[in-house]
C-alpha cells in the first residue's frame, strides 16, 4: 500500500473510531436523559452506620414508591448512595463526589449535624441543595459566623432548642426531677447543643444541675466519671449522644448501681441499643423522638406496613424522617416543573403543611421544620410511645 493510501486508510479509521465515541456518548447520556439522579450522603459504614442504613432504606422506598406511580416529570428517578463513614472531613469528600461527578440535583444530608456542617460549603459552591433527614443542630440551617440562613441546606427534624426543652420539660414535669447531671459527647455538635438546651430549660423550670461530665466518641470505659456522677446523686442523668456509646455509658452506669432515669434525644433510635446496653439495663430510660411506629396515624400505619414489608423489619425514626425528606424533594421537582437544582432549591423552602410521616411539615424562614416530638421509653429493650409533644 502506497503512503498515500495508507495515509487516507488511517483517516478512515479515525473517521470510524470518532463515530463510534460519538455513537457511544450519544448512548451514554440517553438514559440519564429520562432519569433524574437525587444523592444520599449517607452513614452507610462507622458508629453510626445503623442510622445511615435505615436512612437510605426509607429513601429508596419513597423512591421506589413514586417511580411505580410513574416517576417525576416523566421521568425516573434513581438514589445514588455516598458513604461519608460516619466521619465529617468523608462527609464533605462525599458531598463533593455527589454533586460533581454524580450531577445530582439534590442531596440527602448525612445523619450527623457535625458532618453536615462540614460539608455545607460545598452545597453553597455548587448551588445544589442538601436536606438533612435528622440533623437537629441550630448551625446545620443558619451559619453562626454570619447569623444568615444558608440557601442551600434544610432539615426535616425538629432543632435542638426544641428537642432539649422537651426533653427538660419531661424531666421535671413528668418525672418530677429536682437535679440532673449531664453527661456530653464532647466531640458531637449535636450532643453539645442538646445538653446546652436541656440546660436551659431544666433550669429555668427550677431544677438543678448538679453535674457536668464529658466523654468522646468511641469511648469505651465510662466507669470513672460515672463514678463521680454517682456521687452527686442526680434524679436523673441526660446523656444526648449516639447509641454506640450510649449503650456502653448505660450498660456500666448500671452496673455500677446508678438506677435513676437516663434521658437522651434521637440519637439513641437504633435497634443496636438493647444489643449494647442490654434489655434489662434500658427500663428507666427515655429519649425524645420524631416518631412512634405505634402511632395510630393513617400515614404512619401506611408506611410502617410498607417498610415491614420491602425490609422485613419496623422502620425507626432514621427510616421515616429520610422517607419524608425524600418526599419533600420530589414534591419540590414537581411544583418546580424542572429537575434545575436552584429551581427545586426554590420550591423545598415553600414546604408548607406538607403531610409527612413524622407529622405536619412546614419550614420556617431558617429552613427548619415547626412539627412535633414523641417521648419513647425502653421497657425491657423494647420501644414504647409514652407521649407526643407539640411545639
Amino acid at each position: 500500500m502506497s503512503k498515500r493510501h495508507w495515509s487516507i486508510f488511517l483517516v478512515f479509521l479515525l473517521s470510524l473510531a470518532l463515530v463510534a465515541a460519538g455513537c457511544g456518548s450519544s448512548q451514554q447520556t440517553a438514559q440519564p436523559a429520562n432519569v433524574i439522579k437525587i444523592g444520599a450522603n449517607f452513614e452507610m459504614t462507622g458508629s453510626n452506620a445503623t442510622f445511615g442504613q435505615s436512612a437510605a432504606n426509607g429513601a429508596k422506598l419513597a423512591i421506589k414508591e413514586v417511580n411505580a406511580k410513574g416517576g417525576v416529570l416523566g421521568k425516573q428517578l434513581t438514589l445514588v448512595v455516598a458513604d461519608n463513614k460516619s466521619e465529617a472531613a468523608e462527609a464533605a469528600n462525599a458531598m463533593q463526589k455527589l454533586v460533581t461527578q454524580d450531577k445530582v440535583v439534590a442531596v440527602l444530608a448525612p445523619i450527623a449535624s457535625s458532618s453536615v456542617i462540614a460539608a455545607a460549603q460545598v452545597n453553597q459552591d455548587n448551588k445544589v441543595l442538601a436536606i438533612s433527614p435528622t440533623a437537629s443542630n441550630p448551625k446545620v440551617t443558619v451559619d453562626p459566623a454570619t447569623g444568615k440562613v444558608r440557601e442551600f441546606l434544610f432539615r426535616a427534624a425538629f432543632i435542638d432548642p426544641f428537642q432539649g426543652a422537651v426533653m427538660a420539660n419531661f424531666a421535671t414535669k413528668s418525672l418530677k426531677a429536682k437535679t440532673a447531671a449531664l453527661y456530653i459527647d464532647n466531640s458531637s455538635d449535636y450532643a453539645k447543643g442538646l445538653g446546652q438546651y436541656f440546660k436551659e430549660t431544666f433550669v429555668k423550670n427550677g431544677g438543678t444541675i448538679v453535674a457536668e461530665e464529658a466523654y468522646l466518641q468511641k469511648d469505651t470505659d465510662f466507669k470513672a466519671t460515672l463514678t463521680k456522677i454517682k456521687a452527686k446523686n442526680p434524679d436523673v442523668v441526660f446523656v444526648p449522644g449516639y447509641y454506640q456509646e450510649v449503650g456502653m455509658i448505660i450498660k456500666q452506669a448500671r452496673e455500677l448501681g446508678i438506677n435513676v432515669p437516663f434521658l437522651g434525644g434521637d440519637g439513641w433510635d437504633s435497634a443496636k441499643l438493647p444489643e449494647i446496653a442490654g434489655a434489662a439495663a434500658l427500663n428507666n430510660t427515655f429519649f425524645s423522638n420524631h416518631y412512634s411506629p405505634d402511632d395510630t396515624s393513617s400515614a404512619v400505619k401506611t408506611f410502617v406496613e410498607n417498610y415491614k414489608k420491602e425490609y422485613g423489619q419496623v422502620p425507626d425514626a432514621f427510616a421515616a424522617l429520610s422517607y419524608d425528606a425524600t418526599m419533600m424533594v420530589i414534591k419540590a421537582i414537581e411544583r418546580a416543573g424542572s429537575a434545575d437544582p436552584v429551581k427545586i432549591k426554590d420550591e423545598l423552602a415553600k414546604t408548607k403543611d406538607f403531610p409527612a410521616v413524622s407529622g405536619s411539615i412546614t419550614l420556617n424562614a431558617t429552613h427548619d421544620p415547626v412539627k412535633s416530638a414523641v417521648i419513647i421509653e425502653l421497657k425491657d429493650g423494647k420501644q414504647t410511645f409514652r407521649e407526643k409533644v407539640n411545639p
